[in-house]
């Protein structure tokens, strides 16, 4: 056991030249493509970080522009709604002023047919009631004229058969 606790010049000599051979292979082949990973694999995370930060600007600046558009879209819709019920006014008002000056002209025009109407009816009658006149003075001029009993009976006789009673 005593050997085991004070190793010989030799020993330590050969066990120094493998384990500097061992560390200078496992730097060469193992140490080096371990830290190249490692250094890609960080590289990779940052760079999926700087994407995942320009995709949350790109998305917050596509929600911020939908936003906007959504609001001009209302204003447009609005704009265009009120637009719409002025002219709805605008037409209706329209077309009872229109229907209005119709119906208006429409009971000038009745006005004056009645107008024209009546006084073709009164000169009808001042026609008929001349041509009556007419009738019944040569009438009594046919009769005999000299006897006032017998022109009274024949006046009282015409009145009676004419279709103005």
């Amino acid at each position: 056991m005593e050997q085991l606790l004070s190793p010989a010049f030799g020993t330590v000599f050969w066990a120094t030249i493998a384990f500097l051979s061992v560390l200078y292979l496992l730097r060469r082949m193992a140490w080096a493509p371990i830290l190249k990973a490692l250094r890609d694999r960080e590289q990779s995370i940052e760079n999926a970080l700087r994407e995942a930060d320009k995709a949350r600007d790109e998305m917050a600046n596509l929600h911020a522009d939908n936003e906007q558009l959504l609001k001009e879209a209302r204003m447009t819709r609005d704009t265009m709604l009120k637009e719409s019920r002025e002219i709805a006014a605008k037409v209706v008002s329209d077309a009872k002023a229109k229907a209005k000056e119709e119906a208006s002209k429409e009971v000038e025009l009745a006005r004056e047919a009645i107008q024209i109407e009546r006084k073709a009816a009164v000169a009808e009658l001042k026609s008929e009631v001349a041509q009556l006149s007419i009738d019944i003075a040569e009438r009594l001029l046919r009769e005999e004229l000299t006897e006032s009993d017998k022109q009274k009976t024949l006046v009282d006789k015409l009145i009676e058969e004419s279709t103005l009673n």
